[in-house]
């Protein structure tokens, strides 16, 4: 027996009547409620995953990008403040709010 033979018998499948006999022994009618019912499921299903895939969308494009901005930058002020009150410990004290906003205000137009 040479390779060849070994290969091909090895992918053939032997041809049997047994396998008409059982295609033939299947029920050929369904009940049709049983088939509404699996696509209704199936319909939820499909669904389901959709609103899901939205969701995750929304949270990885939208959500975590702007919390992350947010609190990172909260981190990076509250940190920068940190170091500045070790490296000079000077005690800033503002007496008038509303002027220093409005300076904060110019200056930030200002810069436009």
């Amino acid at each position: 027996m040479s390779d060849t033979d070994a290969a091909a018998s090895f992918l053939d499948h032997p041809s049997n009547g047994d396998e008409d006999d059982e295609i033939d022994s299947l029920p050929s009618e369904s009940d049709s409620d049983d088939e509404s019912e699996d696509f209704s499921e199936t319909d939820a299903e499909r669904e389901w995953k959709e609103s899901l895939q939205q969701l995750e969308l929304l949270l990885t494009m939208v959500i975590v990008p702007y919390m992350g901005k947010y609190f990172g930058r909260k981190f990076a002020y509250w940190g920068w403040k940190n170091l500045m009150e070790w490296k000079y410990p000077v005690e800033v004290v503002v007496t008038n709010k509303a002027a220093f906003r409005g300076a904060g205000a110019i200056a930030a137009a200002a810069s436009l």
